[in-house]
């Protein structure tokens, strides 16, 4: 959430800036005017509140005097009906003022592209050149079913369209690059977690998803009133309980930074992507992800911000997969993030580089929703500033493997790093089905 502060004393700094992320002017105006109707109301009822208190001394020395002091009282009576009347005012404008300021998107960093969609990203660097193959490369999702090792008829009939099975050597690849995956963010310093997978409304809010985004996620409702939902989301990704792992918590200044890591099922409703990615791994109702969160203190977040990227890029080096890194434009960055490096793997079949991971920095964005604040040598409270990225997007990984290391026979060698992670394994080969 920003600063009202900020934005009140630096108005058209704030309208320029946020104009970049497709918010209008007049969003801004009207969000000052209430506050300055909100602060010129509290100033009314803090000089009320003085005046009751005097008026409440007069009355006790006039009764103290045995002097009439019904003058007073009706005053009395007065001022607390014009307090309950401001205080009344208060609430209803502190709500206006948070309904929206919690649907205003962070501020753009300076250094982040200008544009309205990811067209106006800019790539940064790249590592090794795209695969090439001799013979015609095929689909991750053809590869894994020639293989019998990823079935989506099955687990369309079991649930819906966007999930699906693995089985054999599908399963173990999956469970191996997972498990690799945490073994190297231990190994650069990252705290692993196992978090909730259901979280309240709060955290969903602490982190941004809420209230901007509920339709994106999968809430449990009551059973005894469907229309009803109960405080309990599924996670979309695990930032949303490593971050609030940290809310409504002071940390020393010393403990900083703290870096942890999780390995989660992540749920998308995947809403408004109807005929995107329809097949294979790429875009699932429920996949799984390994994160990276970290918090540290504002001069920090900046440099904070490499050391996570290239923490993801190492991954991707281990594996031996081609990637390239792109900053994210103003109107492609998430709601919360100042800045955003997004890894985009190769991907031979579809002659493209796809999403691997999102690597941001959120600045002070989530620690004022969150109220995560860490106190200096000095004693004094500050917000701390969250980063989060995708170390990286399991079931893209697997689908990036299997293309990348695909051979003409159909079968997949193994990348080196996962061998020991698959039982020696160094080629997948086409299995005996389950039936």
């Amino acid at each position: 959430m920003l600063d009202i502060k900020v934005i009140r004393e630096n108005l058209d700094w704030a309208k320029e800036k946020l104009a970049t992320r497709g918010i209008e002017a007049k969003q801004l105006d009207e969000l000052v005017e209430i506050d300055a109707q909100r602060r010129k109301a509290m100033v009314q009822s803090e000089q009320l509140k003085a005046e009751r208190n005097d008026v409440s001394k007069k009355i006790a020395e006039a009764k103290r005097n045995k002097q009439d002091a019904a003058d007073a009282i009706a005053r009395m009576r007065e001022v607390g009906a014009e307090i309950k009347d401001l205080d009344s005012r208060i609430a209803e404008l502190t709500d206006k003022q948070q309904y929206i300021l919690l649907r205003l998107p962070n501020f753009p960093a300076d250094s982040d592209p200008i544009g309205p969609d990811e067209s106006y990203n800019e790539e940064v660097r790249r590592w090794e050149e795209p695969t090439k193959f001799d013979f015609e490369p095929k689909a991750h999702w053809d590869l894994g079913t020639d293989l019998e090792i990823l079935d989506w008829d099955r687990a369309s009939k079991v649930s819906a369209a966007r999930f699906v099975y693995y089985t054999g050597a599908g399963a173990l690849l999956e469970r191996a690059v997972f498990n690799f995956f945490l073994d190297e963010n231990a190994k650069e310093g990252y705290t692993e977690v196992i978090p909730p997978y259901l979280v309240n409304d709060d955290s969903m809010q602490g982190t941004g998803q809420f209230p901007k985004f509920r339709e994106d996620v999968y809430t449990i409702v009551d059973n005894d009133d469907p229309d009803k939902p109960l405080d309990l989301t599924l996670i979309p990704t695990a930032e949303v309980p490593l971050v609030n792992y940290f809310r409504n918590e002071i940390i020393h200044g010393e403990k900083l930074p703290i870096n942890v890591t999780a390995m989660s099922p992540a749920f998308r409703s995947e809403a408004g992507s109807a005929g995107r990615d329809t097949r294979g791994l790429i875009r699932m109702h429920e996949f799984r992800k390994v994160e990276m969160v970290k918090i540290c203190k504002p001069e920090e977040s900046w440099d904070e911000l490499e050391k996570l990227t290239h923490n993801a890029e190492h991954l991707l080096q281990k594996l031996g997969l081609p990637y390239r890194v792109v900053a994210l434009s103003t109107g492609d960055a998430s709601f919360t993030s100042a800045k955003t490096y997004d890894l985009e793997v190769w991907m031979p079949a579809q002659d493209k580089y796809r999403e691997i991971s999102s690597c941001s920095n959120c600045t002070d964005f989530q620690a004022r929703r969150a109220q995560i604040r860490y106190r200096d040598e000095n004693g004094k409270l500050h917000l701390a500033h969250t980063l989060n990225g995708s170390g990286l997007a399991v079931g893209r990984t697997v689908a990036a493997i299997l293309e990348n290391y695909q051979n003409e026979d159909g079968s997949v060698t193994v990348p080196e790093a996962l061998v020991p992670y698959m039982h020696g394994m160094t080629k997948i080969e086409k299995q005996e089905g389950l039936i």
